[in-house]
């Protein structure tokens, strides 16, 4: 393995001594790498290294991993950016005192430049050898002559995920996000009891809530942003990772029964302070706080002039101060999976209502907390959608303008495959008070999937994304969407860029891929990724069933199958994974049985049996067409 520093010569012209420096830092990252895969330095040669390796996995391995650190930490922002060039060969070589003689030395060091700054190429040895070991793709590379090398050779190199492969790295791309395109990232919460952190996680929430209300600004939703609490990334970074022009950020200190409120709202591309200010008021002020915070968050963006005078946005405001404490307790525990946080949230939200009754948002609470219990599998899908349902309508009673609740009924009503025009009036409805929730966006997308509608499916799906570009169930949804509707390019891409933010979805769909190629050993290895990180899950089992079943492994198919109905029950949101695999296995009419009862519970996954190409097969099936009917989207029958 051959290594070299991109520009190394006209960087030491420039500045040698920032160059020597550069280069001490790049020893320290790769020389941990070499020794952990067992590779042994040959020699430095001042701005590279000559490595050997006992096998070409390894060697691979270890050229991947470096270039992985380098990315990150390049990434981090605040460091001079590290680039380097790697080429790898397989050969026999001639031991010549400490150093390495030979043709494969040669071929290795002539492969080495035709790697992208930040890539690796390999010979066609190095592939022949990985390319079914490795989960990382490769990409063949036009012919190309090489000095001193007269028989010709085919080059290969990684496609990695952060790569555009036309010239660079996204990371190393200048894009200028829109000023009113902004995150609000949460809060530091300052206060003497650390038991109060739900407040500054409110304010985070109730401050992204209030500027989704003003005309003209994108904002990304709560789950993109949560990630970075308590984070020391520069806001270059950060405003590169979301896509914003602006970020909003700040503090919150709660003592007894006053708050103290810091915040700057602070432009990505210069990293000027376009706004900052404090408040020190009264616990029973924090709602004029929080309007005040939006109105002038607002006018100090491009445009805001014409925002001055313009009504307030501003949240429905509880009668209480108790209230709406014990409201910011629930918000805080909705958004997790565990059965205990879900029930807390749920006699957070309950208790907020004893209160204050009038509370509409506490009810919308509910929903989100009911629709959580009923896809995490603590309660049935049914009773999960006629308890949502109730509390929904109970918020839209109360306050017929609260976007987030008619979002809420909308999902609920695609959760209970309520008719099509329900569902589609509740979201629009929710669009048009509030164009900024992502969940919206994905309803829709959820809703034109199970009607066969492939461009609305990924329109709205994209939007989604934009909106909240981090969050693993939109992460999910957009990669669902490419995929069910046959743009594989177009899945595979965002699957392996969306790897670190949602890595056990990325490596399902990735599975499921590999499996509708027929590459059972790169779904094997995708499938041996979700078993590290997740052994028990869902996706895990249902990959490797499936996996099983289109090996001929029918005993390990259904070894899976026992393991899923342990926990799958009938009337429970993950029951459809047990037909997948008889479809695997082929055995149609177990398939269709589940597919049929899912239809009765309401947890079938209409836009995946429709749509994706993996079921192709049941399509051509006439029990298709009364499955599809049963579900309430009916379709023609094939000819």
């Amino acid at each position: 393995m051959f290594t070299d520093t991109v520009g190394y010569t006209a960087s030491t012209q420039a500045n040698e001594g920032r160059t020597l420096d550069l280069l001490r830092q790049q020893a320290e990252l790769i020389r941990p790498l070499l020794s952990e895969h067992q590779g042994r330095e040959i020699k430095s040669t001042g701005d590279g290294f000559l490595v050997e390796f006992d096998s070409a996995l390894k060697a691979v391995q270890c050229a991947v991993n470096i270039q992985r650190r380098i990315y990150e930490r390049n990434s981090e922002g605040s460091l001079t950016p590290m680039r380097i060039r790697i080429g790898v060969h397989l050969g026999d070589v001639v031991q010549n005192g400490a150093d390495i003689l030979g043709d494969a030395v040669n071929i290795a060091a002539r492969i080495e430049p035709l790697a992208e700054p930040g890539g690796v190429c390999v010979s066609s040895a190095v592939y022949d050898q990985v390319r079914t070991k490795v989960a990382d793709k490769f990409e063949k590379l036009p012919p190309k002559a090489m000095k001193g090398i007269d028989v010709p050779m085919d080059i290969y190199r990684v496609m990695f995920p952060w790569m555009n492969h036309n010239g660079g790295s996204m990371a190393d791309e200048s894009r200028i996000a829109d000023k009113n395109r902004l995150a609000v990232l949460p809060f530091a919460n300052i206060s003497p009891d650390p038991s109060d952190e739900y407040f500054a996680d409110g304010l985070t929430e109730e401050l992204i809530a209030s500027l989704s209300l003003v005309p003209g600004l994108k904002v990304i939703a709560r789950t993109s942003v949560i990630g970075y609490k308590k984070t020391d990334k520069p806001v270059a970074v950060i405003g590169k990772e979301l896509g914003v022009g602006t970020i909003v950020e700040g503090s919150v200190r709660r003592a007894a029964n006053r708050i103290r409120v810091t915040v700057q709202v602070i432009d990505v591309a210069s990293e000027e302070h376009l706004w900052t200010s404090k408040y020190d008021d009264d616990l029973d002020d924090i709602f004029a706080v929080q309007g005040d915070i939006a109105t002038k968050v607002a006018t100090a963006l491009p445009g805001g002039m014409k925002r001055e005078g313009a009504p307030r946005p501003e949240l429905a405001k509880p009668r209480e101060t108790e209230a709406y404490l014990l409201y910011l307790q629930g918000q805080a525990l909705q958004w997790k999976t565990d059965e205990d946080s879900l029930r807390r949230s749920l006699d957070f939200f309950k208790k907020a209502l004893s209160t204050d009754p009038t509370f509409a948002r506490a009810y919308a609470g509910m929903v989100r907390a009911y629709i959580g219990l009923g896809t995490e599998n603590f309660m049935t899908w049914l009773d999960a959608c006629n308890l949502g349902r109730a509390a929904a309508e109970r918020a839209l009673a109360l306050d017929p303008h609260l976007a987030e609740a008619h979002a809420l009924r909308g999902e609920i009503a695609f959760m209970a495959d309520e008719t099509a025009d329900v569902l589609d009036r509740e979201v629009r409805r929710a669009l048009e008070l509030n164009p900024n929730l992502s969940q919206a966006h994905t309803i829709l997308g959820a809703l034109a999937g199970s009607l066969g509608i492939s461009e609305a499916y990924v329109a709205e799906n994209e939007e989604a994304y934009r909106l909240d570009p981090l969050s693993p169930q939109v992460i999910r949804t957009l990669g669902n969407a490419y995929f069910f509707s046959s743009r594989y390019d177009d899945a595979v891409a965002h699957w392996k860029r969306t790897m670190e933010q949602s890595p056990i979805d990325s490596y399902r769909g990735l599975a499921d891929y590999h499996m509708l190629k027929g590459d059972f050993p790169q779904a094997e290895l995708m499938i041996q990724e979700l078993e590290r990180m997740a052994p028990s899950s869902d996706y895990a089992l249902l990959c490797r069933g499936c996996l099983c079943a289109l090996r001929g492994d029918r005993g390990g198919a259904m070894k899976m199958i026992e393991k899923l109905q342990e926990t799958s029950r009938e009337g429970y949101a993950r029951q459809s994974s047990v037909g997948f695999i008889y479809y695997a296995l082929g055995d149609l009419d177990r398939f269709f049985d589940v597919m049929f009862s899912t239809a009765k519970a309401h947890t079938m996954q209409a836009s995946r049996i429709r749509m994706s190409p993996s079921f192709a097969g049941a399509r051509r099936d006439k029990r298709f067409v009364e499955l599809m009917s049963t579900y309430g989207r009916p379709v023609q029958a094939p000819k």
